[in-house]
């Protein structure tokens, strides 16, 4: 240290503050190489025009022959964008800078003052409450309007039940209901609304800007007052209407029948049926009795003919009858016959009420003659040792009678 400070011809001694501590700060001024000397602690030795010089490092301060102290900062471009450098330190520059209500900003390390929302006056020294409806005092809008400060800037509408330019003045929405939408009207504060005031469940309908007030269908009431249902259960019904459809009292029997039929009701089902003296579907149309109706549907037995007739009374009955070709109890049941005529049959029998029979029945021949079928008929013959008319008589021969040709009897028997 001795021959280092040898090298040094002349010191230019001054003494600093740094914090509140006094340093001595050198600058040599003697010639000597950086080689041969040592600068203080937190110092650098750089040559000036041939020359040793000690400095301190940046941010640093005190004696750069002996030691160098850091500091926060020199100038305020050490210091953050929001800081001012004071007495080597960043400090905020807002503490204790604005008045009261006021807000302070810090920009490029310098503290600006601005008065809160709705505050006016000096930042620096105090702010106190603004008016907030100042911007409309006097109010920039025209008639019939309302100011209001929105953001500090006035803005101007019209007042209720007006309309029109709110900054040249406003009227009313309407004077009278042509200026109005046909399903509105102008009401008694100049305003176009619905005229509907009906009663509680009405329906209303504008017609022309005028309010028609109806109940729904099948409601009953007073529109302008109340509409309700004409029922809700059917014990609310007359005796008349006694059913509840659709809450409408109503008849079951309206329009259900046919023409000329009988509605009865049983509970609320009604029951079609045509009167005792006429017949006909209930549910289309019922007529008068007529002869046909007799046999519709037909009475008889299967196979068997329905033609309308009379009993012995002479009152009307339907007459069943087995059509041709057909035997049998026309009230049970028809069949065919056995044949329609006679070459249905064997040769000794004829087709009597379609029935293959002996065509012999008794009736045919004389009392003593004989019947034998042959080709369908009765062939009557006397027998053997009589003699006469088959049909009639055959009598016995005689050798010693005598025969009156003059005379023959015949006789019939049935």
């Amino acid at each position: 240290m001795y021959h280092s400070r040898a090298a040094v011809s002349l010191l230019l001694v001054f003494a600093v503050m740094i914090n509140g501590s006094q340093y001595l700060q050198s600058r040599i001024i003697a010639s000597g190489g950086c080689d041969s000397y040592t600068c203080g602690a937190n110092a650098r030795c750089t040559m000036s025009e041939g020359r040793p010089v000690c400095s301190c490092f940046n941010l640093h301060m005190g004696d750069p022959l002996a030691r160098c102290i850091r500091v926060e900062c020199l100038i305020n471009d050490d210091c953050p964008y929001n800081r001012v450098c004071t007495n080597n330190r960043c400090v905020d520059p807002c503490v204790g800078l604005c008045g009261v209500n006021a807000n302070c900003e810090t920009r490029n390390h310098i503290g600006t003052c601005q008065c809160l929302p709705g505050h006016d006056g000096d930042p620096f020294s105090g702010c106190r409450i603004a008016d907030p409806q100042a911007a409309c005092k006097p109010s920039p809008c025209g008639e019939n309007t309302q100011c209001e400060v929105i953001n500090q800037v006035p803005v101007c509408t019209c007042l209720p039940g007006y309309r029109g330019s709110p900054l040249a003045g406003c009227r009313h929405e309407c004077e009278n209901d042509s200026e109005c939408p046909q399903h509105l009207a102008c009401s008694s504060s100049f305003r176009c609304e619905s005229p509907c005031k009906c009663g509680e469940n009405a329906e209303c309908q504008v017609v022309n800007h005028q309010a028609k007030c109806t109940c729904p269908k099948t409601w009953v009431g007073n529109a302008y007052v109340a509409c309700r249902p004409e029922c809700t259960t059917h014990s609310e019904c007359p005796a008349a209407k006694s059913a509840c459809l659709y809450q409408k009292c109503i008849n079951p029997c309206d329009g259900v029948c046919g023409v000329n039929a009988d509605c009865n009701l049983r509970d609320i089902t009604p029951v079609c049926s045509c009167p005792r003296h006429m017949t006909g579907n209930p549910f289309v149309s019922c007529r008068l009795f007529e002869p046909r109706d007799l046999c519709e549907p037909n009475p008889c037995g299967t196979n068997a003919i329905c033609t309308p007739g009379h009993d012995n009374t002479g009152r009307e009955r339907p007459v069943c009858t087995c059509p041709t070709g057909y035997i049998g109890n026309a009230l049970s049941s028809c069949q065919r016959g056995e044949c329609f005529t006679d070459s249905d049959c064997p040769d000794n029998r004829a087709c009597i009420d379609f029935t293959c029979s002996n065509p012999c029945t008794g009736r045919e021949c004389g009392p003593s003659a004989t019947c034998t079928p042959r080709h369908h008929i009765a062939v009557c013959t006397c027998p053997q040792g009589t003699r006469g008319d088959a049909l009639y008589t055959c009598n016995p021969i005689e050798s010693k009678s005598v025969y009156n040709y003059g005379r023959a009897y015949r006789y019939r028997y049935y």
